[in-house]
């Protein structure tokens, strides 16, 4: 075996290493968005159902009040559509403007993968909105 055949082998060894390297990394990001990712859209349908869920709970809340004589219902609607929020450990706002009931949230996943990278946390949100009917 001549000098130069073997700095050949040397120099394929480190070629395939870093080649290995690369996939590697790769892989582990494809494997960041698989699995991440799918935690966001988790986080996402939870904070969407939650959304809407206190919509309805908010529109029940209101019309119960307004057939008990309580006058138009936006303050039992508001707190009915708060507290579903909360039961449901979700950040979020409701407002309630013109008989109509909006509801945003926010939510957050935290990573596996990604957090090899730099990124923490994914954060997701939801909304939904509900009419007030009025008799």
């Amino acid at each position: 075996m001549t000098a130069q055949s073997g700095r050949r082998d040397a120099e394929r060894g480190h070629a395939l290493s870093s080649f290995v390297s690369v996939v590697v990394v790769a892989l582990i990001l494809v494997a960041g968005l698989v699995v991440d990712g799918g935690a966001k859209a988790n986080a996402a349908r939870a904070a969407e159902s939650g959304a809407a869920q206190a919509a309805r709970a908010a529109v029940d809340a209101g019309a119960t009040a307004r057939a008990g004589g309580a006058g138009n219902g936006v303050e039992a609607a508001r707190a009915a559509a708060e507290q579903e929020l909360a039961e449901r450990g979700l950040a979020g706002t409701v407002s309630i403007r013109d008989g109509r009931v909006r509801v945003e949230t926010s939510t957050s996943a935290p990573t596996v993968f990604l957090s090899l990278i730099g990124v923490d946390v994914l954060a997701a949100s939801g909304s939904a909105e509900a009419e007030l009917r009025t008799p």
